[in-house]
């Protein structure tokens, strides 16, 4: 297969220029914000405004994974996977309205340490850490990676682990030097970046196939032409395995025979998405790091806007890719799919790069390729600083109690080096899994992973009557539940259309999306039957910690303060601290000193400026009313603009 490099001066000019603007904003970012303190270095100081808030929440959602993945399904499938795109606009206003305003009263920094807070112990802020961490790796990164690495497999004809290992020098190094604030910047510079050279392609890809009444006439029309010709013997080839889908350009499916069916569709990826937008530590960590509540809303809201754009600038060209190449990107026979992409189970994931180095002119060509960095190199630096602030945070202030800043910094760091030699090495998964489909294999992990924690924060900020034991049993069997399907499914192989995998269809005939209502509602029934049997949090532990009593005035006593004080005082005696005696223990007053988490990544002479803080004080959730009913205003508008895209393609 001839393929066309990006190896002329005017596409190398594009993209060192690319690379020169990111480093001069990132130099500039890390020269104007504190990377000093833990609170500099993992969120930005919370300094930060709605606009690039906006911008790092798109950028860190749409990675290349997104470009790749988008395309790829939508060139196999249609266009029914913008619904997960789509999906996100709904729920974009829980996070703005209902969630953050309870993270930001009760003044965490992780999500680890909010479930720590509102249900006392340390079990499930552990628990919740690792399988984070879990799947950062094996959903985001390693795919992101790969992602990547496709586009410029195609783009210059590297191996795919020399283009991996290239991405990742240059990510970490911006990544660990800079922290959040650089981040935040460059993503903004990125999101133009994306959506620039996304849009030129868009058009060009029209102009190709005709307009948009071109591709719904030949979509359908998009067969190889090598099926019989190559191997007329060998294999018995159903017409269904490379024949488009009728239901191409529907976004709501049979609920029995779709790939992606309708009840999965509204109601499973509302379950991820609720999961992945609300409680995960990369979206979360961004608007915590905003300058108010009013500037959360204005960025939610124009992430939002923005997620209107990937089934036009990435599914539909996808499509487009099939209708122009259907020999490459619709390839089933497995050696012919061996030589084209590198693996045997599809090759629908190279639609959008076979795009860009088959119609885009010179220069131009060089552009997509920064669009792609860009997207593949602001989502891995997000997710870095990320699972660094958790592991940090959560995880290694447990080994050494008495870590110090700088112990702390150092560690965030190394931790970043650690992840991404474990998810070069899952690469091989993701490249066969789910017939080849990368998108797929996304959600399906999170479909069997992420619902029992999407019901944990969902009834711990609106139901009081949840207690630890009811989250933490639920936690657990929720996990027991989604690894009795992902487990099956990863040891069987997901298969392709001419090679069914042999998992049972009682296990794996049940669609993931499917399974993820049937999981996240399980959890939920075992959560609050185990919280209404037990023992249950008295209000004085909860203020500012669910929704409804996120204006509480009154003093909170945090259900660990006792042990988190005697944490507290190890660490200032590990960074050489005089400990002063305290009158106050048993008292309620300590309380106060454990009413925000801040205190322990203080410089130790703030603490007692920081304890003495009155609880109205510590609340951060007061807006101005003028631009609080301007962001009201534009949430109804958004969701008057999702209701008719999703009725239109309905």
């Amino acid at each position: 297969m001839a393929t066309t490099m990006i190896n002329n001066p005017a596409d190398i000019s594009i993209i060192v220029a690319y690379f020169a603007m990111v480093i001069s904003v990132g130099i500039w970012s890390m020269c104007r914000t504190n990377r000093g303190t833990v609170g500099g270095y993992f969120l930005a100081g919370r300094t930060m405004s709605w606009w690039p808030v906006g911008a790092s929440l798109f950028a860190s959602n749409i990675g290349s994974g997104h470009f790749v993945g988008l395309a790829g399904t939508g060139a196999a499938s249609g266009i029914a996977v913008g619904g997960f795109e789509w999906n996100a606009l709904f729920v974009m206003l829980l996070l703005g309205w209902i969630f953050v305003p309870v993270y930001l009263t009760a003044d965490v920094m992780t999500m680890p340490q909010y479930l720590q807070k509102r249900f006392g112990g340390k079990r499930i802020s552990l628990y919740l850490s690792v399988i984070s961490l879990f799947l950062y790796i094996f959903t985001k990164i390693s795919v992101d990676m790969f992602s990547g690495a496709v586009f410029i497999q195609q783009a210059l004809g590297w191996n795919i682990y020399i283009a991996v290992i290239a991405l990742l020098i240059i990510t970490a190094l911006y990544t660990v030097t800079g922290g959040l604030a650089a981040l935040m910047y460059t993503d903004t510079v990125q999101t133009f970046v994306i959506i620039t050279g996304a849009f030129v392609l868009t058009g060009f890809s029209f102009a190709k196939v005709g307009g948009y009444s071109a591709l719904l006439a030949k979509y359908s029309a998009a067969l190889p032409t090598n099926i019989m010709s190559l191997e007329p013997h060998r294999y018995n080839i159903s017409s269904h395995c490379y024949t488009p889908r009728p239901d191409a350009f529907s976004l709501l499916r049979d609920p029995t025979t779709g790939d992606l069916p309708w009840p999965g569709v509204l109601f499973g990826i509302a379950i991820v998405a609720g999961w992945y937008w609300c409680t995960d530590q990369v979206i979360v960590q961004r608007c915590l790091a905003a300058r108010s509540l009013t500037h959360v809303k204005a960025g939610c809201i124009m992430c939002g806007y923005l997620k209107l754009l990937p089934m036009f600038l990435m599914v539909f060209p996808g499509m487009i890719s099939r209708v122009l190449y259907p020999d490459e990107v619709g390839c089933v026979v497995p050696e012919v799919c061996q030589q084209v992409c590198g693996t045997g189970v599809g090759c629908s994931n190279i639609a959008y790069p076979k795009l860009v180095v088959s119609i885009m002119p010179s220069g131009l060509r060089g552009l997509m390729l920064a669009v792609m960095l860009a997207a593949l190199m602001s989502s891995l630096a997000s997710i870095f600083n990320s699972s660094s602030t958790l592991f940090t945070l959560d995880i290694w202030t447990r080994v050494r109690p008495r870590a110090s800043e700088r112990e702390l910094l150092i560690v965030g760091r190394v931790w970043v080096l650690c992840i991404v030699a474990i998810s070069i090495c899952w690469i091989p998964v993701v490249q066969a899994a789910q017939s080849g489909q990368l998108f797929d294999y996304i959600q399906s992990v999170s479909s069997y992973l992420a619902p029992p924690i999407a019901s944990v924060f969902l009834l711990g900020v609106f139901v009081k009557r949840v207690n630890e034991a009811g989250a933490f049993w639920g936690l657990i069997g929720g996990l027991m539940m989604g690894l009795c399907r992902m487990v099956p499914e990863f040891w069987f192989g997901t298969g392709s259309c001419i090679f069914p995998s042999s998992c049972p269809s009682v296990i794996c005939g049940f669609h993931y999306l499917h399974f993820a209502i049937v999981l996240f509602f399980c959890t939920s029934a075992l959560v609050l039957l185990v919280s209404f049997c037990s023992r249950s949090i008295e209000d004085i532990h909860l203020h500012r910690l669910v929704f409804s009593l996120r204006h509480s005035r009154e003093e909170r006593i945090d259900l660990d303060w006792k042990q988190e004080e005697e944490e507290q005082r190890e660490r200032r005696e590990g960074d050489g601290t005089k400990e002063e005696s305290s009158n106050d223990e048993g008292t309620g007053q300590a309380g106060v000193c454990h009413e925000t988490g801040r205190v322990w990544i203080s410089q130790p002479e703030n603490l007692k400026q920081e304890a003495s803080l009155r609880p109205e004080q510590l609340s951060t959730i007061t807006e101005e009313p003028l631009w609080k009913y301007v962001v009201d205003a534009n949430a109804l508008i958004m969701t008057a603009v999702a209701v008719f895209m999703w009725g239109y393609y309905a």
